[in-house]
């Protein structure tokens, strides 16, 4: 029995009958090819990944000691639905500890999300109706331009320039662009660039909203990890930010707590009301224990001063090393991510036309993974999530980048 007919079958949002006969390579899966051909090639040799998007270290041992404990209570089993007092509770006394965010209510304006990837891949199904538009900053993570595609609407990009400290700049949008956009997603400290923003920003960005009456969704995945003096920084702390937004947190990043997916959305009753009603038909809500070892998490948020402290000092050595070799590399304010030009080419050697070309370079002759960007010229970011066990494993491996990258002289 043959079933050729299931070629017809598949919805035109995934590509329809050409689904899965052209697929395109992306970039990801070309880095794990190019990886795992390095290490072939070179048995012997370390391969030093700067490309890892998440934490290095397991969550606090506390943490995994009240998941220990929850787990076993039977009272726990239960569905979730749209999330326990408990943690509603605790996120809102992080709000106000961490960021000075008090007049959140716990019951109607917060609610858990298992992960924001799940939470940014809902928001669409809330808001977006076919032909609205969603402005988004370019690079960034696609999630939520994807869904808004699903949903039947369309993306207009913002792109990150450096010379704007990669932040999007609002005024460039047509009249006929804003008539239909709905939402404006921002992400800060920000994934690519490592880019932090300010309060007088996320000021221009709330009076935009209301000028154009926009919907704004601030992912806010790595807003704990900031260093250098950089306080940390709630779009909700902003006067007016609740009137036309939503912030999203995660636990992944702050508190190395990826694999658990668990996070919250906060901010506009209406807007989160909207969000509890789409997740309430999508999931069941995310297992009791782990809400509960999370709440722990969120009234202790020196776990994630600590996990900032080690990104910083890494950080700092990383920028030395690049700069070091002839990179124009600058430390970061946040995240765990480093984001610098790529060369355009290695002295005596070949031309790059892309970050992507570089990227590939980097790790077949040198076997260092990082994650190119050409979204808005060629950049390549390095992440500080490297795998080293205290700090003098973290100084050999960064003597080792720069052993490895010094036998090149770039050309920017």
């Amino acid at each position: 029995m043959t079933t050729n007919y299931i070629q017809q079958l598949f919805a035109d949002r995934i590509g329809g009958r050409q689904f899965g006969l052209n697929e395109e390579i992306y970039k990801f899966e070309m880095i794990k090819r190019a990886k795992r051909e390095a290490i072939q090639a070179n048995p012997h040799m370390e391969l030093i990944d700067l490309g890892v998007g998440e934490p290095d270290s397991m969550a606090d041992d506390r943490v995994v000691q009240k998941l220990t404990e929850e787990a076993g209570k039977p009272e726990n089993r239960f569905y979730a639905d749209n999330g326990i007092p408990e943690f509603k509770q605790a996120a809102a006394f992080y709000m106000e500890k961490v960021f000075g965010v008090s007049n959140l209510n716990p019951e109607t304006e917060i609610n858990h999300v298992i992960g924001s990837k799940s939470a940014l891949a809902m928001l669409p199904t809330a808001f977006i109706n076919p032909g609205d538009l969603t402005l988004m900053s370019s690079p960034s993570y696609p999630i939520l331009a994807t869904h808004t595609k699903y949903c039947g609407g369309d993306v207009v990009l913002l792109p990150l320039r450096e010379e704007n400290s990669f932040l999007p700049k609002l005024d460039i949008l047509s009249d006929s662009v804003l008539e239909k956009a709905k939402i404006l997603y921002l992400n800060y400290p920000n994934n690519p660039t490592g880019a932090t923003a300010t309060a007088a920003f996320f000021e221009e960005a709330v009076q935009f909203a209301k000028r154009h009456n926009l919907i704004v969704v601030h992912d806010a995945a790595y807003s704990a990890l900031v260093f250098d003096g950089i306080q940390p920084l709630s779009f909700l702390s902003v006067p007016g930010a609740k009137d036309v937004g939503i912030e999203l947190h995660s636990l992944s990043k702050s508190f190395n707590m990826t694999g658990w997916r668990i996070g919250f959305i906060a901010g506009n009753e209406k807007l989160v009301k909207a969000f509890a009603t789409v997740k309430d038909n999508n999931d069941s809500g995310q297992f009791i224990a782990i809400q509960k070892a999370a709440a722990f998490a969120l009234s202790h948020p020196e776990m994630t001063i600590q996990t900032g402290e080690k990104y910083s000092r890494r950080h700092e050595l990383l920028a030395n090393a690049l700069v070091a070799c002839g990179f124009n590399a600058e430390k970061p304010k946040g995240s765990f991510f480093l984001y610098t030009k790529a060369p355009k080419a290695v002295a005596d050697g070949p031309s790059f036309q892309s970050a992507e070309e570089f990227s590939q370079y980097l790790i077949r002759e040198h076997l260092i993974s990082t994650v190119p960007w050409d979204d808005a010229g060629q950049y390549v970011r390095f992440s500080v999530t490297f795998q080293a066990n205290g700090i003098d494993e973290e100084l050999r491996v960064i003597e080792e980048i720069k052993g490895r990258l010094s036998r090149d002289v770039f050309i920017f």
